[in-house]
């Protein structure tokens, strides 16, 4: 072999040689980022244990704590800098008792598997309550995510409760959440708007496993929070101005529509022989294995935008689903749902077409309880519509 060729050889072995140890040590940075974060984690779930303990074992004075912590403050930024001043201090305090029934140990099990829970349970919050969907004790124990740092936790520590806070722990850790975006799911209620259609075991899923696809339903929510689109709430808006602030904040977008989606085009045309036809938007979904059209509306829902919705779904499955898709689905966005044209148009009985309220701005507790309400309504009735249609229909049986 030449000098040349020994030469081209060695860099091109070289390179590969570099590519696989440049792998293994930014691996092992990795692990040793993820090995320092989780121990400290567990190194403050105990801070705040011992600080909780000592207060509770001293005098029960408001006074008394505050001495205490500010003297345990001056004694640890003395030793090792900053971090350790009092606010820190009584954060710990409280992710302690926030998570005081999980064990300090790294329990790591890989994305997908169920999480074990808790079996010291809070009281639902209002609006399972006004659901009627109560969380059961389950007698597990959970241990902290590695994957998880500490903000993650600290978000975590400001929902009240329980099962809320165990489905954004869980879904925080499989989907890869940001601390922003943690933040973000809180503040807009995912979790609430989830639950319109569970009943008490899917709420336990929930918290079991996070945000299970299974079907089209599971991953509808109402409402749809847009607040990041910046548009006012106006009766002038139009439908094009709406589509083009999605496109321009498309990531966000994504993100509000939930797990598994991808944008495919905007303004899709679908052509027969003798007609041309235009989908607003048209997404796919990896889990479910489907496209989903949506057609933006800025104002109440008519039974045209059914009728209209329920054409493109057909057409859609007949000119451009390819065999390995599932069927298509279709999914309304207005301001304002009918509970009449829901009740008997075909939304009411096809399991591929939703209409979904959206809102421009992050709404109240208050406004997004009686959004449920409403949305429970609607359930009930089709369910009380499906039961009497189905005595009628043994009554009509047994008669003949």
């Amino acid at each position: 072999m030449s000098d040349k060729n020994l030469q081209i050889e060695i860099v091109v072995k070289g390179d590969k040689l570099s590519e696989r140890v440049i792998s293994i040590l930014e691996q092992a940075r990795t692990n040793v980022f993820k090995s320092v974060n989780s121990n400290m984690v567990i190194a403050y779930w105990l801070i705040g244990r011992e600080i909780v303990q000592e207060i509770q074992g001293g005098e029960e004075r408001a006074e008394y704590g505050k001495q205490l912590i500010l003297e345990l403050s001056s004694r640890l930024t003395q030793k090792y800098g900053k971090g350790f001043s009092t606010t820190n201090l009584w954060y710990f305090r409280q992710f302690h008792l926030v998570f005081l029934d999980r064990i300090p140990e790294i329990l790591h099990k890989p994305c997908g598997e169920s999480q074990e829970i808790s079996s010291k349970l809070h009281k639902p919050c209002d609006v399972l309550e006004d659901m009627s969907l109560a969380i059961e004790k389950t007698g597990e124990i959970r241990g902290f995510s590695p994957l998880l740092s500490w903000s993650h936790y600290r978000t975590l520590t400001k929902v009240e409760h329980k099962n809320e806070r165990l489905f954004y722990e869980i879904e925080a850790e499989k989907e890869g959440w940001s601390v922003p975006h943690l933040q973000r799911q809180i503040h807009t209620f995912l979790f609430a708007r989830l639950l319109k259609s569970k009943d008490k075991a899917g709420v336990m899923e929930l918290a079991r496993q996070g945000q299970i696809i299974e079907s089209a339903s599971d991953i509808i929510k109402n409402p749809y929070i847009l607040d990041f689109l910046g548009l006012p709430e106006s009766q002038k808006l139009h439908e094009s101005k709406l589509e083009q602030a999605i496109i321009d904040n498309i990531q966000s977008f994504l993100l509000e529509l939930g797990k598994g989606f991808a944008f495919v085009a905007r303004q899709k045309r679908i052509s027969t022989e003798n007609s041309e036809f235009y989908i607003d938007l048209v997404f796919y979904n990896y889990h479910l294995k489907c496209f989903i059209l949506i057609d933006l509306k800025t104002g109440k829902l008519t039974h045209q935008d059914v009728g209209q919705m329920d054409m493109y779904v057909r057409m859609f499955d007949d000119l451009e689903r390819g065999k390995d898709n599932n069927p298509t689905v279709g999914l309304i966005l207005c301001t304002e749902k009918d509970k009449a044209i829901v009740k008997y148009s075909v939304l009411n009985e096809n399991k591929q077409l939703f209409a979904s309220k959206y809102m421009l701005y992050l709404p109240s507790e208050e406004e997004l309880v009686k959004e449920l309400e409403r949305e429970k309504r609607l359930i009930e009735l089709k369910i009380e519509e499906k039961k009497y249609l189905t005595e009628s229909k043994g009554k009509t049986e047994n008669s003949e």
